[in-house]
């Protein structure tokens, strides 16, 4: 108590601002923790993803722009723009519901919210690509260039 009382609190009100952005930052990390463990999209890194392409046939959805797809993307994926997953619009992979299917953006970032989508959709095995294509390519990994 008498650390508490000596040092926290009087630096709390003499940096108000400063203990407030503390304070949302951990709550911050807390619930992106647990939305993480409850998401049913899981993040896999490129190995993971390299053993679920050769031995599990899973299938490769690129959500990049058509220009930056065929600047360089991984063997057989499909480009599918994050609009067309958000208004349903997935026909090209319909058949796809039951395979593992990984999500690959420009870093990883925002294929998350993409792979809500999906389950949502019926997609029962969705997994985002760590680092998006800049790790996989970074690793020096193969692309297809057009």
């Amino acid at each position: 108590m008498d650390f508490i009382t000596l040092e926290i609190l009087p630096f709390v009100k003499n940096h108000i601002l400063l203990s407030l952005g503390w304070v949302v930052l951990f709550i911050s990390i807390i619930v992106l923790t647990i939305k993480g463990k409850l998401s049913k999209v899981k993040i896999i890194n490129n190995p993971q993803a390299i053993h679920m392409i050769n031995k599990q046939n899973a299938v490769i959805i690129d959500i990049r722009s058509a220009d930056n797809f065929k600047k360089g993307h991984i063997t057989d994926s499909y480009n599918i723009l994050p609009v067309d997953i958000k208004n349903a619009s997935t026909k090209k992979i319909e058949k796809f519901k039951e395979n593992i299917v990984i999500l690959i953006d420009a870093n990883g970032l925002s294929s998350t919210s993409i792979g809500e989508a999906l389950v949502k959709q019926g997609f029962l095995n969705v997994f985002v690509l760590k680092d998006g294509i800049a790790g996989w390519n970074s690793d020096n990994l193969p692309l297809v260039r057009k």
